[in-house]
C-alpha cells in the first residue's frame, strides 16, 4: 500500500523518535508499505516519519543512484533504532532532496564514513561501516528521525534563496508525483 508522505512544515518531521521493539504490530507490513512508497516517489531512502510515525526506523536503497562509488554495492536495507555510532573523513559537499521537500536540492556537508549500529527487519543486531554516497543517504534518513532536515544544513546563502519554495510547501502549494500531507493551515 502505498502511504503519503507528509510534507515540509508538519510538526512529525520535527518530533523525537521512539525506538520500537520486535513486537512493533505489522513491522513486515510497514517495511513492505514503506518501500513501495519510496519507489513510487522515486526515492532512494524514506524515514519513519515521513510517513506519520515518530518512531526510530528508516530503510534505503542505493540501487538508484546515478553515480555509485566504483566496488561499492548497492544497499537494500531496514534500519530500526539506529545509533550513528561514529563519522569520519574529510568533509564533502554534494547536493540531496527530500520526498518530504520536493523540487528543492541543495549542497550539504557530510563526513564519507560512518560507523552506525542498528537493529535489520530481522531484528538482528547490526554493526557496520558505510562509506561514499551510501553513507550520505545513511546520514540523510538519521538526520529524520532526529528531527533533523537536509534544508536545516544548508549554507546561509542557501537557505535565504529557498525560503520562499519552503513557505510554500509548507501551505501545499507544491507538485509532486505522490500524495502528500501538509500541516493545518
Amino acid at each position: 500500500m502505498i502511504l503519503p508522505i507528509y510534507a515540509y512544515g508538519h510538526p512529525i518531521l520535527r518530533k523525537e523518535t521512539e525506538e520500537i521493539d520486535a513486537d512493533y504490530p505489522n513491522l513486515d507490513k510497514l517495511l513492505e508499505n514503506m518501500y513501495e512508497t519510496m519507489y513510487k516517489a522515486k526515492g532512494m531512502g524514506l524515514a519513519a516519519p515521513q510517513i506519520g510515525l515518530n518512531i526510530r526506523l528508516f530503510l534505503i536503497d542505493t540501487a538508484q543512484l546515478d553515480d555509485q562509488e566504483p566496488g561499492q554495492p548497492y544497499i537494500k536495507a531496514a534500519f530500526i533504532n539506529p545509533i550513528i555510532i561514529e563519522e569520519a573523513g574529510k568533509q564533502w559537499d554534494y547536493e540531496e532532496g527530500c520526498l518530504s521537500i520536493p523540487h528543492i536540492r541543495g549542497k550539504v556537508t557530510r563526513q564519507p564514513q560512518i560507523r552506525i549500529e542498528y537493529y535489520d527487519e530481522n531484528f538482528e543486531l547490526q554493526e557496520k561501516v558505510f562509506t561514499g554516497l551510501t553513507a550520505r543517504v545513511i546520514q540523510h534518513e538519521y538526520d529524520h528521525i532526529e528531527g533533523v532536515l537536509f534544508t536545516d544544513l544548508l549554507k546561509p546563502i542557501k537557505k535565504r534563496l529557498v525560503k520562499k519554495k519552503l513557505e510554500k510547501i509548507k501551505v501545499g502549494h507544491v507538485d509532486a508525483d505522490y500524495h502528500m500531507i501538509f500541516a493545518k493551515r
